[in-house]
């Protein structure tokens, strides 16, 4: 093991050697990042200086780094993909790129990489686009402090900020991306980071995946988004620390949980959405930590979803804290501080001497008949969820949390 490390430190040292610094600019003897590309060989560093390069289909067909200084535009003019990398180990770095060519059949990209490994895209300020960076097929590769700008009005003729396809062990850290269909999107894509990104204003999605396992997000801005943010049909998905708010509309929510398996969903907070979290067909999981703050419903469950747990977590002024659609509860609900409640602590050790239950009457009222929300605030309400407290029927008689706590929790 010892010579192989060594030999393959030789071949290293060797190529940075001879590797050599080729300068791009409008003066210069090369004033194009293709033909900078064509004269380079394997290991080189393209310094592309501050102007205005009219290209697009620049293909990056070997190992090499590529540096904007003062930030160079690449524009593409519309007419279709502007970079495509299909190397291993390609760094690009500081390049300012716009005018993406639109399709109804090839999904354009600024920056798309191909089949590679080992690369780094950071630094980059995308405007004008259709996709912005589009990884398929790739692994091993860091996306980072990337600027994502775009125009999109209608879902059908837009594309999405970040896209993974069937790629895995990517970082996607620190980018800004607003305005385009799905700020992140997923697809078959396995232990990948996603972190400190604040995605907003997009059409569909502020993050989207899908059949995708063992992936990690944490410590995310997702605000303002069309419908909020989904994870569909994964397992072993850890979210962290992330902030779901102002996620409004009919069919919006914070987070969208479908078919969703074995997760960790820790330290978040869902504040001024239509739904915190929508949940449906999804078990085992651990919602530990979180804090639903101004919501329409807390947590909405649709069915089919079993032994997960809801412990210490913080309900505070949600018009509806849980609503349920069935009358059969196998989910646990404990020590979790909910601002509705009434109860007292005579023993004054934090917890309420009086289970509370969660679920109202009216919200399985509402569940069936929509427009009788306009009756939330008025004494009826108070009556009959009184009523369904006093002896259950139509809600599940075994959804308790029977150690509320009486202070709101801080971690």
């Amino acid at each position: 093991m010892h010579k192989i490390s060594f030999f393959l430190l030789v071949i290293l040292m060797t190529y940075s050697c001879y590797a050599q610094k080729i300068e791009v600019c409008n003066s210069c003897a090369i004033s194009s990042l293709k033909k900078a590309i064509m004269q380079a060989k394997d290991y080189d560093t393209i310094i592309v200086k501050k102007g205005i390069y009219k290209e697009h289909k620049i293909l990056i067909d070997k190992p090499l780094t590529i540096i904007g200084k003062n930030y160079p535009l690449i524009d593409g003019e519309k007419k279709g993909e502007i970079i495509t990398v299909v190397s291993n180990n390609v760094t690009v770095d500081g390049l300012f790129i716009i005018n993406v060519g639109t399709s109804y059949t090839e999904d354009y990209a600024a920056i798309r990489i191909k089949r590679s490994k080992h690369f780094v895209i950071k630094n980059l300020v995308l405007e004008k686009l259709f996709f912005g960076i589009y990884i398929e097929k790739s692994s091993f590769g860091k996306i980072y402090h990337n600027k994502i700008v775009g125009d999109a009005i209608q879902e059908y003729n837009s594309g999405n900020g970040i896209q993974l396809w069937y790629s895995n062990h990517i970082e996607i850290e620190h980018n800004y991306i607003e305005h385009v269909r799905d700020g992140i999107y997923l697809e078959f894509s396995d232990d990948c980071l996603i972190k400190n990104n604040v995605s907003a204003l997009n059409l569909r999605y502020g993050l989207h995946f899908m059949f995708s396992n063992n992936d990690v997000y944490q410590d995310n801005t997702f605000e303002n988004n069309g419908a909020g943010v989904a994870v569909m049909f994964s397992k072993k998905i850890k979210m962290y620390n992330n902030t779901f708010k102002e996620n409004w509309g009919t069919a919006s929510y914070g987070m969208l949980l479908k078919e969703i398996n074995d997760a960790e969903i820790i330290g978040n907070t869902f504040e001024e959405n239509t739904i915190g979290i929508n949940i449906e067909g999804s078990n085992r999981i651990v919602y530990k930590n979180n804090n639903f703050i101004n919501n329409g419903w807390a947590i909405k469950v649709r069915g089919a979803c079993y032994t997960n747990s809801f412990l210490e977590n913080n309900f505070l002024y949600n018009s509806f804290d849980i609503s349920y659609n069935s009358n059969i509860n196998d989910n646990i609900f404990d020590r979790n501080y909910w601002s509705n409640y009434t109860g007292y602590d005579l023993n004054k050790d934090g917890i309420g001497d009086v289970p509370y239950r969660p679920v109202k009457l009216f919200s399985y009222i509402v569940n069936r008949t929509p427009e009788t929300i306009i009756l939330l605030r008025s004494l009826f309400i108070d009556i009959i969820d009184f009523s369904e407290k006093v002896s259950p029927v139509f809600t599940p008689d075994n959804l308790l949390d029977n150690n509320p706590v009486t202070k709101k929790m801080s971690w």
